[in-house]
């Protein structure tokens, strides 16, 4: 079987807490994420949206860009607009030969409100739910039609966050949207995530091996501290630094068969905690387990096709 290993700069620059960002380029973060041995990246806020400038960029640090946030409102908003927001991220993703495109679900959302506690979070009725997991399925299908697929990401503070609402949105939609597992996301929600990858593995086209720090996590109060508050006490962290036992946790995806990107996505205070550091000491980790779970490891950053 074979994995590849990407990262996320949200390492480097985060979108929500400006002041949890190291102050370096585009290019000096994939210079130290590659340095590590990851071979893609994420992307975020510094890249360009023109794949005419990107792709130079990628081919010099022999990284290949393994996936990207779409902020999603089709909680609330309607197909039309949303399929006019992404249809340019649809166009610079074939362009550079993306696998997907992350769907992160922010309409109601609470998860950039530094005022709003984790408790405060949205839910959505059972009729809500369902409505929600078809309309979502529909867009899905579309991007794919369009030739990019969509990877539906369940998240902290927003309407898709504990294992029982990724069960009902999973059990309400169909395979026209396939999964995002994020490990941490669903630790820190309270989930199980051996369990989640048991229910949903044939969807799982793309997974962030995010860590967490379960005394922090344990010692929030959900009614008084945000999310973000949780980010930046070091609530997530990069395996091998946290308490998640990604040797059980990649086994379980090699049980199935899976094989595609694990990609490390660990917001944090740069400050305390330095990104290339970060990247070493998950990579190692991610090594570890994926040699034990029977995976081999491509190496190769950027297509020479």
């Amino acid at each position: 079987m074979k994995a590849k290993l990407g990262m996320s700069p949200i390492a480097w620059w985060n979108d929500d807490l400006v002041e949890l960002s190291d102050d370096v380029s585009l290019e000096e973060c994939l210079r130290q994420s590659r340095s590590a041995g990851f071979t893609g990246m994420e992307k975020g806020r510094r890249f360009p949206d023109d794949p005419e400038v990107m792709l130079p960029i990628l081919r010099a640090a022999d990284v290949t860009l393994c996936g990207g946030w779409f902020s999603g409102t089709l909680v609330d908003e309607d197909l039309a607009a949303n399929k006019d927001r992404i249809l340019p991220m649809i166009e610079l993703f074939k362009a550079v030969d993306a696998p997907c495109i992350v769907y992160g679900e922010v309409g109601r959302s609470i998860q950039g409100d530094r005022s709003k506690p984790l408790a405060t979070k949205p839910k959505l009725s059972d009729d809500e739910m369902k409505a929600y997991a078809r309309k979502v399925t529909a867009f899905g299908e579309w991007c794919a039609d369009q030739g990019m697929p969509l990877s539906y990401h369940h998240h902290m503070a927003a309407v898709v966050e504990t294992e029982a609402e990724l069960d009902a949105f999973m059990a309400a939609s169909g395979p026209g949207i396939p999964l995002l597992l994020d490990a941490g996301h669903l630790a820190f929600a309270g989930g199980d995530v051996l369990r989640a990858i048991d229910n949903h593995h044939a969807r799982i086209n793309h997974v962030h091996v995010k860590d967490i720090r379960r005394a922090v996590v344990d010692g929030l109060d959900r009614t008084r501290q945000s999310f973000l508050d949780a980010v930046a006490l070091g609530a997530f962290t990069v395996p091998g630094d946290g308490s998640l036992d990604f040797g059980a946790i990649v086994q379980r995806f090699a049980d199935y068969g899976y094989e595609g990107w694990f990609v490390v996505e660990a917001e944090q205070d740069p400050r305390k905690n330095p990104p290339l550091r970060m990247a070493q000491v998950g990579h190692a980790e991610l090594m570890r387990v994926m040699n034990a779970a029977g995976y081999t490891v491509e190496t190769q950053g950027f297509p020479t096709r």
